[in-house]
């Protein structure tokens, strides 16, 4: 929780303003720098793990909490992105404009507009990067201390264990808790991220 709870939130504001920059206030050369951040979203993970561990070295923050947050905030970035700036391109440009003869500035505009029509994309995101930071396992095994492992590392330290006798319903009973919150997640709040993806689908 220490780790998910931070990195989602973190994550979900950082690519909402992404989002918001890169589709409603076009500056030279912003459509060219929102296709190359959609390509961290097809990017495997696994080219990243050695420079990141040499980013968490510079900084000072390997193998510790903040460490992972700050992986996972970078390595969610594209995705929220790509959500926000998608859903932020079908908001009528003529919202934005009228606030800006009236005054509004650009974060009066963000939080007074633009995020009180941002519900159905920010539950996709929340529920989007909750369930892919608390399932983490590369990141977890690669970049986690003694005292900072995530759920998933430490059902996989336990499971595979050398003991001469097994323990499968110890193992079940640790494998439904490990994957209890997701399923909580979707049946909780599994119609607002229907409603979400669909947000914006047709038109007129």
């Amino acid at each position: 929780m220490l780790i998910v709870f931070p990195a989602v939130l973190i994550s979900t504001l950082w690519g909402a303003i992404n989002g918001y920059v890169l589709s409603l206030w076009k500056f030279r050369g912003s459509d060219l720098l929102f296709g190359f951040m959609l390509f961290g979203v097809f990017m495997p993970f696994q080219v990243v793990l050695l420079p990141m561990s040499q980013v968490l070295g510079w900084l000072g923050i390997s193998s510790s909490v903040g460490g992972l947050i700050f992986v996972h905030c970078l390595a969610g970035l594209a995705g929220t992105t790509l959500f926000f700036g998608n859903y932020y391109a079908a908001v009528p440009k003529e919202l934005v404009n009228a606030a800006r003869i009236d005054g509004a500035g650009f974060w009066r505009i963000f939080f007074r507009i633009i995020v009180p029509l941002s519900t159905p994309i920010v539950m996709v995101t929340l529920i989007w990067q909750f369930t892919n930071i608390w399932n983490d396992f590369l990141f977890g095994v690669a970049f986690s201390g003694a005292d900072s492992k995530p759920i998933t590392v430490g059902l996989n330290n336990m499971v595979n264990t050398s003991s001469s006798v097994k323990n499968y319903n110890v193992d079940m009973a640790a494998a439904v808790i490990a994957g209890l919150p997701t399923m909580l997640i979707y049946v909780l709040a599994g119609q607002y991220f229907v409603k979400g993806l669909t947000a914006g689908a047709v038109k007129g």
